[in-house]
């Protein structure tokens, strides 16, 4: 979430920057009820103020009252008069002191209750305030808008017509579409012999590749989580319908490893020293994906569960826009590794998503589809993330903990590299070359068919 003094601060400019996502936010809404959760902790504060008061001035009154009592019982005729009617008069005032108090007590308890209700209405509407846009994003109302920047690598070329995935792999027995809707449904495949082993082959591949060459500590997350681990990625509220949950417990379906590693220290204080903290972890990923009829209908690129290798980093304010910078290039050396053309892909404002302040696609070159496919987009949500999973780090100087700046990219996502893969790697005959950097991962196998 973002700073609710920079709301309190700049509340148009706020709105201004909204406006900029092609979204909205409930700001007016938030001002009201910090401005109502201000009044009532001042109002309380005053009243328990007044009530330590009268509390003190009761404790005063009641020593008076006491030793009045044994100067009457020593007193006699008109001295004893005297004193009772000083004893009543006293009496008086601490009954109706302790009266005041009760109220007091009665008001404080309204508004603590008042203030409970407000500050969950704030902080509900806080969640659906998206990320502001960094400086440097281009402005755009929509995807159409995207900066495409020139390939790199050679795009195939075939002596014949190349065929999709969708054709191939059933062809070669290693996509069965078939029995993969029968288990489960529409968007449901079985990969089988080579076709799974090759999936393996690049998960694995890349996750040694990260390690080795870009020295991530690789993470094996749990791939269900709790409910708050969402809120803290920023997947909830927003993207509540597309989250696969457990009926009775608060377990929630990875949708994306980012969303474990996002709380790896949640309620944390790292050291500065120990900045960046740099992981990668592979996970199976599952979103309730919303799908056009139409759009994305034939073969492996959408669907409901697919395989991801995900980058991520935690970073100092002041470096995350170069650690951004490296992710893209870490996620293109894979791509290049495997001889994969790729370009890459600026996004403008409207086409940012809901945390980030900044990010880039990676996108490879299928030959069957004749299309980019998304494998990576490269994110700096800076410290929106942090500030809702409480991840801070201590400055090296001694200063106040400060909110790290967090970054992910995907490094890179199947099933769209098995697209790549097969589609660029057909022979005439239609079976499939298996990339140099792979072999040593298939059992030295330099052909699929």
């Amino acid at each position: 979430m973002i700073d609710i003094n920079l709301i309190r601060e700049k509340p148009e400019w706020v709105k201004a920057q909204i406006a900029r996502l092609n979204d909205s936010a409930p700001i007016d809404e938030i001002l009201a009820a910090d401005a109502r959760r201000r009044e009532i902790i001042a109002e309380v504060e005053e009243l328990r103020r007044q009530r330590n008061d009268s509390s003190k001035q009761i404790g005063l009154w009641m020593g008076s009252l006491k030793k009045l009592e044994a100067d009457r019982a020593r007193a006699e005729g008109a001295a004893a008069a005297g004193l009772t009617t000083q004893l009543n008069s006293l009496q008086f005032n601490v009954d109706t002191a302790k009266e005041e108090t009760r109220q007091l007590g009665e008001r404080i308890s309204t508004l603590e209750e008042e203030l409970r209700v407000v500050e969950a209405t704030l902080e509900e509407r806080m969640l659906w305030v998206p990320n502001l846009p960094h400086a440097s994003v281009p402005n755009g109302p929509d995807d159409s808008h995207n900066i495409a920047y020139p390939p790199q690598g050679a795009l195939p070329e075939f002596d014949f017509e190349p065929k999709a995935h969708w054709d191939l792999g059933p062809a070669l027995g290693i996509i069965d579409f078939d029995r993969g809707t029968r288990l489960s449904g529409s968007r449901f495949y079985v990969l089988r012999g080579q076709g799974a082993r090759l999936q393996r082959a690049v998960i694995q591949f890349m996750l040694d590749y990260h390690v080795n060459n870009h020295g991530y500590e690789e993470i094996y997350p749990p791939f269900m989580v709790r409910s708050a681990m969402f809120v803290g990625a920023g997947q909830l509220p927003k993207f509540a319908d597309n989250i696969y949950r457990d009926a009775e417990e608060d377990f929630m379906w990875l949708g994306t490893a980012e969303i474990a590693l996002t709380n790896l220290h949640r309620d944390e204080i790292l050291e500065e020293a120990d900045l960046p903290r740099n992981y990668v972890a592979y996970t199976p990923c599952f979103r309730r994906e919303k799908m056009s009829a139409g759009r994305d209908v034939r073969g492996i690129k959408r669907g409901h569960q697919f395989d991801k290798v995900e980058m991520y980093k935690f970073t100092t304010p002041e470096t995350s826009y170069e650690h951004l910078d490296q992710l893209v290039r870490h996620a293109t050396d894979i791509a290049a590794a495997l001889g994969l053309p790729y370009r890459i892909i600026e996004m403008v404002t409207g086409d940012l998503g809901f945390a980030a302040a900044k990010k880039f696609d990676v996108e490879i070159w299928a030959a069957g589809c004749q299309e980019w496919l998304e494998v990576s987009s490269a994110s700096n949500c800076e410290a929106f993330q942090a500030r809702r999973a409480n991840v801070r780090y201590r400055p090296a100087d001694g200063g106040r903990p400060r909110f790290v700046h967090t970054l992910n990219a995907s490094g890179l996502a199947l099933p769209r590299i098995m697209i790549g893969l097969i589609e660029n790697n057909q022979l005439p005959d239609g079976r499939i070359a298996v990339p140099q950097a792979l072999q040593p991962y298939m059992g030295g196998a330099t052909i699929i068919g």
